[in-house]
């Protein structure tokens, strides 16, 4: 393979402490010749010492601007808002590709400094299908998540926690009343993921996907106590709740959870909220009476870091261990210089002030 430099970043969110590379799978990167830097961070779920001991290199928080030229930078979440112009290559979730808002200035300030994203969604075969995602621990996040608030046993703030933790707050207690859950897109990660948080919390869901998404049976929806949704729309497709429907008198439903969090985006199948909820405040009431709760959190595997980390880390090294221009890279970087062209973003464009 070609000498690859890998520089991995700390994450500017403080919430944010999952890994996209894990120390057991750093090791195989050393090892095959990839040369890997990592940046010291307080919130990762592995200390940076568990990186060195594999033959990392350390390096501050935020060095990564003035990393080399040729290095790749690798990340989750979003990149602070300066520097104003992105000279190296980028791996991360850049959520900028389906016009939600922010996504042309991210595109402009890598076109600005010469720099390209390699956005980790689009990291697919060459039948679509995605190699690496935490879909699965969202979906059992969001829909545990929505148990425990249809419960009454959701305290704020969110606290990472460990499976077994959070398995033992999900089982029935004496007074839990029996409730009805619906996934939609149950076939795909998140969904699976989902399920099993709710069959652990002792409900057997209605799992919809595409079938019975195409003829939308509404009245069937919102006779659910509890709804989490699982998909990501990639074309544009009726919503799955309007805003008539919050205020259906016959509506039986009481939580929702949005694992997929594309609000802003012109396909969010939820257009019913106009904003995230967060850790600190991680629900919001959408409805006073009946009552209509909303969890939307857009980074929920955070909160389980260690067992999300190692499955992504999993998906992902071999991606980089074969990382060259072809092939899932090149679809990748095809994809950025499209998404630029869509917004008419010329190169050496600079962003707005």
């Amino acid at each position: 393979m070609t000498e690859l430099h890998l520089w991995l970043r700390h994450e500017v969110r403080p919430t944010e402490r999952r890994t996209p590379i894990v120390p057991s799978d750093a090791r195989r990167l050393v090892e095959s010749g990839v040369t890997l830097t990592v940046e010291e961070s307080p919130q990762r779920i592995f200390p940076v010492e568990e990186y060195e001991a594999v033959g990392a290199r350390v390096a501050p928080a935020r060095s990564w601007e003035s990393a080399p030229a040729a290095a790749v930078i690798l990340g989750l979440k979003e990149l602070p808002d300066s520097p104003g112009r992105l000279t190296h290559r980028h791996i991360f979730f850049g959520h900028a590709y389906k016009g939600q808002p922010g996504a042309a200035e991210l595109l402009r300030r890598f076109t600005a400094g010469g720099g390209e994203l390699l956005d980790l969604e689009y990291l697919v075969d060459d039948t679509g299908r995605r190699l690496a995602a935490f879909g699965y621990w969202a979906g059992y996040l969001g829909a545990a998540l929505a148990v425990l608030q249809h419960r009454g046993r959701l305290t704020a703030p969110l606290a990472p926690t460990s499976k077994e933790e959070l398995d033992e707050t999900l089982r029935p207690a004496a007074g839990d009343a029996d409730f009805t859950a619906l996934v939609i897109g149950a076939l795909g990660r998140s969904g699976r993921g989902a399920g099993v948080a709710l069959r652990a919390a002792g409900a057997e869901p209605t799992c919809w996907d595409l079938d019975e998404t195409r003829d939308l049976d509404r009245p069937a929806l919102l006779a659910h106590d509890l709804m989490v949704n699982c998909v990501l729309a990639t074309t544009p497709i009726p919503p799955f709740l309007r805003e008539e429907d919050l205020d259906d008198p016959a509506r039986r439903l009481r939580t929702l959870s949005d694992v997929t969090c594309d609000v802003g985006s012109p396909l969010n199948v939820l257009p019913v909220y106009d904003r995230t909820t967060e850790w600190t405040d991680p629900v919001r009431r959408l409805r006073k009476e009946p009552p209509l709760d909303l969890i939307a959190i857009d980074n929920l595997p955070s909160l389980l870091p260690k067992e999300a980390s190692e499955d992504f880390s999993a998906s992902l090294l071999p991606l980089l261990l074969g990382f060259e221009a072809g092939g899932t890279w090149g679809r990748a970087l095809d994809r950025f210089h499209q998404a630029c062209r869509e917004h008419g973003i010329e190169e050496g464009e600079l962003p707005h002030v």
